[in-house]
């Protein structure tokens, strides 16, 4: 096993990470959707997903998360579409309503990290990106 010590950057992490852990109920809030809510609006922004895969994300149950995406259906924020190469699935996929009330939420967010990468360098950028990648791989290893 190895070691570690404390750094300002790893504190700096750490509280990134937990700012992170933070926003998606924060977030939820602010629209008046639940925590999963929220939670499948993220997941699937980007690319559609399977009922099935996201309960295994949300870490609930396919029924639990079935009942999650019928009430984003109902408030039209998200519909289910067939599979596009198995008929015998679904996915679910984000509706205009559904993305508008996300990025509204997290345009803000978007624009400041957009100027903060910016203003680095190319080379400050290649080293951010590094470590950032890195990281990313080192937490995933909880998953």
């Amino acid at each position: 096993m190895g070691s570690w010590e404390r750094s300002e950057t790893l504190d700096a992490l750490r509280s990134l990470l937990d700012t992170s852990r933070r926003a998606t109920p924060a977030l939820a809030r602010r629209a008046e959707l639940s925590h999963n809510e929220a939670a499948v609006l993220e997941h699937i922004m980007d690319e559609p997903t399977g009922p099935t895969e996201l309960a295994q994300r949300l870490g609930v149950t396919s029924a639990a998360a079935s009942g999650i995406v019928d009430r984003l259906v109902a408030r039209g924020h998200v519909e289910r579409q067939p599979h596009p190469s198995d008929r015998r699935r679904t996915v679910v996929v984000a509706t205009g309503s559904g993305r508008e009330e996300m990025l509204g939420h997290l345009m803000p967010m978007f624009v400041d990290l957009a100027r903060l990468d910016q203003d680095l360098s190319a080379d400050e950028r290649e080293v951010v990106l590094r470590f950032l990648r890195a990281a990313d791989r080192a937490v995933s290893r909880l998953l």
